[in-house]
């Protein structure tokens, strides 16, 4: 029976290996084609040349939910989306030289959650599951325990230092991973004053839409989250049967526009696009009421990608000498695609945030940008089983389950997926459609959060600090010394290299004056 078995499994797989070919190029057959890759990245490898020069601008980046498996997996889709296998493709992080592991735990979880993790990576402390930018010393919930115990974000020290800040986020602008680098709270989910416990109101403390307005001046809040800001007497804009949530009758939107010149506040793409960064210095720009719209389901006509989102941010804060700091963050939309159990919104989420690293690439330069992007944790997803090159990322094994059915490649470790009683059998067709539910062995609710470490990739001045297994706080560290900000003001760095980026229509430009030129 055993070697029946094997018999019918050497058949699968030599059919696997058929159907292989037809994604492979002719050079991919023949040892010179990786022999020369190995030496074409041999031989970048060894003039690597570390830039110990301080840092101008610096950017975070940050796939909220994004581990080592959802970076796989959204690379290939990647390719697959323009029409190759996608195995062999890269995503703009993967040409990043430095490269290291972070460890993501909390102080009290093993399972991080994104509040205590942005702490981490923002503020340099680990702290408490559900907590923003406080250190460990506050238990989650306790008003009274924040006080005096609240740590500052780079952002903060980047404004103090004279750079103009930013951030840009596709959830509500007062969510966990952009709320560390302003807010100081018990709770992640103190949005606005309507959510605040009785301790929390009798101890003083502020929600975090409140934090956002008062506690440090940003520039540039582009993302969702309007109904935090408004009155609950106030009607949304764009959905005129909501409105906001709060109690104490502000209206956050125009609290933050008191005493800014060449100030502007949009809730729409029109808008948006109006706006000119030669002569805007502050954007607030709040398109939902609560996170913005999956890229799968965004109204490219009323909201904004991340990535316009992100070059219009860079454009108006590169405008400051002294440089900038910018956050920006896919939070949701790759976290809360996962946490749906639906691979497809998830990885459509990662390719289109590799897309706005690739946008901010071409508007910055590595002599004087230092860009780091990384994960404040990752999933129980997982992506494997017998697949022939180039197999669709959301499709289905080629070899059967020993149930007779097949299966998809793409799973997770539990959530809503799980199907009590008999696995239903499973095609592409069905695999790859909008919100397909991976299956899963666990029924939960929502899928949870992973354990393991999650990935940092670096580029630009001091990017090689980057390097091994670190604390996830380290993070902050590494660019707060990059950038000659507190506490590394005495970091001793050569100045910023100079950099002169010149957008692409200039270029086109000089180069056919220099063709004038020459044929004169």
């Amino acid at each position: 029976m055993a070697k029946r078995h094997n018999l019918i499994l050497t058949g699968l797989l030599t059919i696997i290996s058929v159907q292989c070919t037809l994604c492979f190029s002719e050079e991919e057959l023949q040892a010179n084609y990786w022999n020369n890759k190995g030496k074409q990245a041999l031989h970048t490898a060894l003039n690597i040349q570390p830039n110990v020069h301080q840092a101008k601008n610096f950017i975070l980046f940050l796939g909220d939910g994004m581990g080592i498996t959802t970076v796989t997996a959204a690379r290939i889709l990647k390719g697959q989306l323009e029409e190759k296998s996608g195995e062999e493709s890269s995503l703009v992080m993967d040409t990043f030289p430095h490269v290291a592991l972070s460890k993501t735990y909390n102080v009290d979880q093993q399972m991080p959650d994104s509040a205590g993790t942005a702490t981490a990576y923002l503020c340099g402390v680990k702290a408490n599951y559900g907590t923003l930018g406080l250190s460990a010393a506050t238990p989650r919930y306790n008003c009274s325990a924040s006080h005096g115990n609240e740590v500052k974000s780079i952002l903060h020290r980047a404004k103090k230092a004279g750079k103009s800040v930013g951030i840009v986020t596709t959830t509500r602008v007062q969510h966990a991973s952009p709320g560390a680098s302003y807010a100081h709270s018990a709770d992640r989910d103190w949005y606005s004053d309507a959510s605040l416990t009785s301790e929390a109101i009798q101890n003083g403390c502020r929600d975090i839409a409140y934090q956002l307005v008062h506690n440090t001046q940003i520039d540039v809040i582009l993302g969702g989250g309007r109904q935090y800001m408004l009155p609950k007497t106030t009607q949304d804009p764009e959905y005129p049967s909501h409105t906001g949530e709060r109690n104490d009758g502000q209206n956050l939107i125009v609290e933050w526009a008191k005493n800014k010149t060449r100030a502007k506040y949009v809730w729409n793409k029109a808008d948006f696009d109006a706006v000119n960064p030669q002569h805007t210095d502050f954007l607030l720009g709040l398109f939902e009421t609560k996170d913005c719209k999956y890229e799968l389901d965004r109204d490219p006509s009323m909201d904004p990608s991340l990535s316009e989102m992100t070059e219009k941010a860079i454009k108006i804060l590169q405008k400051n000498p002294k440089g900038f700091f910018l956050f920006v963050e896919d939070n949701g939309r790759i976290d809360h695609g996962h946490h749906a159990g639906v691979a497809k919104t998830a990885l459509h989420e990662a390719v289109e945030f590799d897309r706005a690293i690739g946008r901010a690439a071409e508007l910055t330069s590595e002599l004087d940008t230092l860009s780091v992007v990384t994960a404040d944790h990752s999933h129980v997803f997982a992506f494997g089983g017998f697949s022939p090159r180039g197999n669709p990322v959301l499709g289905v094994s080629r070899v059967l389950a020993s149930d007779k059915k097949h299966f998809t490649t793409a799973v997770y470790g539990n959530g809503p997926g799980y199907r009590n009683g008999t696995r239903p059998d499973m095609n592409e067709s069905i695999s790859s459609s909008n919100g397909y539910l991976q299956q899963a062995p666990v029924p939960l609710v929502a899928e949870t959060h992973g354990i393991e470490d999650v990935a940092i990739f670096a580029k630009g001045p001091m990017s090689h600090l980057f390097h091994g297994v670190q604390e996830q706080s380290y993070i902050a560290h590494a660019m707060a010394y990059a950038a000659c900000i507190e506490p590394y003001t005495d970091c001793n760095l050569s100045p910023p290299s100079s950099a002169v980026t010149f957008h692409p229509s200039v270029l086109l430009l000089l180069m056919a004056l220099l063709l004038t030129l020459c044929s004169a």
